[in-house]
């Protein structure tokens, strides 16, 4: 369901883009969804096959998972680690956030923690752009 959800988000422009195919990507193997999963994904979005997640599922899966935060700052880095964040890649990361219904104070650890570990790396250059990130688009 959550791989749904990004994947209608990245598809609202009718295309994928190279940054949104990375973040989908991670998204997947975060989720361990194997490569056929992620064919009938495109499919269901498309409209192609019927989805098989009902309204059952979908609010049993909308609940909060281990691992969330992780995948959720696994998708920023890969965000951060191109050129800089394009409109779809924030798209892409308030669908998550309200997806995985992140708080405020969760993403703020998250933002943290990407901080310590780029800061720890000696990476500037995504250190400049999560600073940027942050200033051009504060979690709401």
């Amino acid at each position: 369901m959550l791989y749904l959800k990004t994947l209608e988000t990245a598809l609202e422009d009718d295309r994928i883009t190279a940054d949104e195919m990375v973040i989908l990507n991670i998204l997947a193997r975060c989720l361990g969804l194997p490569e056929k999963t992620q064919g009938e994904a495109l499919a269901i979005t498309r409209g192609e096959i019927r989805s098989p997640i009902n309204s059952v599922d979908e609010a049993e899966w909308s609940s909060r998972h281990i691992g969330d935060a992780t995948c959720y700052q696994s998708t920023l880095i890969a965000a951060l680690d191109d050129e800089v964040i394009t409109d779809d890649e924030m798209a892409i990361l308030d669908c998550l956030r309200r997806a995985m219904s992140l708080q405020p104070d969760e993403h703020a650890l998250v933002e943290e923690a990407v901080r310590a570990m780029i800061e720890n790396h000696g990476d500037e250059r995504l250190l400049s752009r999560l600073n940027a990130y942050e200033s051009s688009h504060p979690y709401q």
